[in-house]
């Protein structure tokens, strides 16, 4: 079977990325192929290779790891819905990191969250709480990486509201690990009184379910 025959086997229009994903599983040797894919330049294909992966680095990151570098190296891309897929797929990939390669990455892979692309630090801020859950080790390191969101620049205030709801939300996933919650605690605090209904609405329930345990902590 031939490149092409095999994209068209495995990313048919309407195929069910979750129905590949399993699919890939089972057949490894395929994996070659869907991470090439992204070079393709027909857009079904590459994005069907993209949200493929995307998927099974959340499901079976190992064997998606041998291809870490070339992930890492998509962090620069300056296809944007590629850099977006790279820096969840990164952050899945942390989970079995036994070579602390994302370490070696750390500033760089942390370097956009003050902007000046709001989605960009979104997704670096989703896969934060990844990343804290699989090396607790950084958790520190990763707290003070989201809190300087705080002086983020991104194209409208709007958009710094988006990004904060999205930093309370992965505080959420790993505020147990952290030693300095007071910090954490100010930040949540102050977005009580955020201009948007859902991050406001977010605050208040963190300061909710946090709170008693910050003080008794």
């Amino acid at each position: 079977m031939n490149k092409q025959d095999l994209f068209n086997e495995f990313i048919p229009k309407g195929r069910d990325l979750q129905q590949v994903a399993g699919m890939v599983i089972k057949s490894p040797e395929v994996l070659k192929y869907l991470v090439s894919g992204l070079n393709e330049t027909d857009t079904r294909i590459k994005y069907g290779c993209n949200n493929t992966l995307l998927i099974l680095s959340d499901k079976k990151p190992e064997i998606i790891y041998p291809y870490f570098d070339v992930f890492k190296d998509y962090l620069k891309s300056e296809n944007k819905f590629i850099k977006w897929s790279a820096i969840l797929i990164i952050a899945n990939l942390t989970r079995c990191d036994n070579k602390k390669k994302f370490d070696e990455i750390f500033n760089f892979y942390f370097s956009e969250i003050k902007g000046p692309v709001m989605i960009t630090a979104a997704n670096i801020i989703k896969g934060a709480a990844v990343i804290a859950k699989a090396k607790p080790y950084l958790t520190e390191k990763i707290t003070k990486e989201l809190l300087k969101v705080k002086n983020a620049k991104y194209q409208t205030d709007e958009c710094l509201n988006i990004v904060v709801g999205h930093t309370i939300s992965s505080f959420d996933k790993f505020f147990r690990q952290i030693k300095d919650q007071d910090e954490v605690l100010d930040f949540v605090r102050i977005s009580t009184n955020n201009r948007r209904n859902p991050t406001r609405n977010k605050a208040e329930k963190f300061i909710n379910k946090w709170d008693n345990l910050a003080i008794s902590h």
